[in-house]
């Protein structure tokens, strides 16, 4: 396996010579995420019980059934998380990988833009687990309790909280959608200012949209997802102002 180097925009490399570069990168990938695997399932027991945080205190031993559902509970489980943890390293290989296509200055700008995106995501994921989990589960898990006798089963639990930190953690994402949108010219600042009504109107759709089939989820993801959207409008018409001579420059 050949050494990898920095590729720069200007470099002019083969066939050959890139196939073994996105060979490399792959392998990089593959031993981020199984160096990551080794890891969370050595300490799944604890990353199992900080996914049963959020449950009332007289659920947090959810069940299983059959012989290898406890341990392929805890694999997955254990998968999710190594994906979460060796994410960053894959999205910087794909990215190192796709770079020298791009100039400099939009290779600085997309830095920015994933560390951006990979703060709103931790921020979307702890919303998710300090508030919406805890507030829908509490009133899931308690609904009509005196008419059925409620067990949680594991398998199903772990993938509801997977999907419901997922649609918080893209949820987090609009404020670079919105911004992504003004910076390429499709939509500017004074337009999502008058049609602000829209606006919510599409964010309560989307809402609807995310996971959670219940209205009291649905209503935990919608909060957010406004608030984000009007911060979204006073953010837009802030860096407008200061693409605009970027713009009317590089024209010239």
């Amino acid at each position: 396996m050949s050494r990898l180097r920095p590729i720069g925009h200007e470099d002019r490399l083969s066939l050959v010579e890139h196939l073994d570069e996105l060979r490399n990168r792959i392998f990089i990938c593959l031993g981020a995420l199984a160096g990551a695997l080794a890891l969370t399932y050595a300490f799944h027991h604890r990353i199992v019980r900080w996914l049963n945080g959020p449950l009332p205190p007289s659920k947090r031993h959810p069940i299983t059934f059959g012989v290898t559902e406890p341990f392929m509970t805890s694999l997955t489980v254990s998968l999710y998380a190594a994906i979460v943890i060796a994410l960053p390293i894959i999205l910087w290989q794909a990215w190192s990988f796709l770079a020298p296509a791009f100039e400099e200055r939009t290779q600085r700008g997309v830095r920015w833009l994933v560390a951006i995106a990979t703060a709103l995501t931790v921020a979307g994921i702890l919303f998710g687990y300090y508030v919406v989990l805890p507030a829908a589960l509490s009133f899931l898990t308690n609904y009509d309790d005196n008419l059925y006798n409620i067990q949680i089963r594991a398998k199903d639990y772990y993938s509801f909280v997977s999907l419901v930190l997922l649609a918080v953690a893209v949820v987090f994402q609009v404020p670079l959608f919105i911004l992504g949108l003004v910076r390429i010219g499709a939509i500017s600042a004074a337009q999502l200012r008058r049609n602000w009504r829209l606006g919510i109107v599409i964010m309560t759709a989307i809402a609807v949209a995310l996971p959670g089939i219940d209205p009291f989820t649905t209503a935990l993801e919608m909060l957010p997802l406004i608030a984000l959207y009007l911060v979204s409008l006073g953010l837009a018409g802030f860096f407008e102002r200061r693409w605009r001579p970027t713009a009317a420059a590089a024209e010239r």
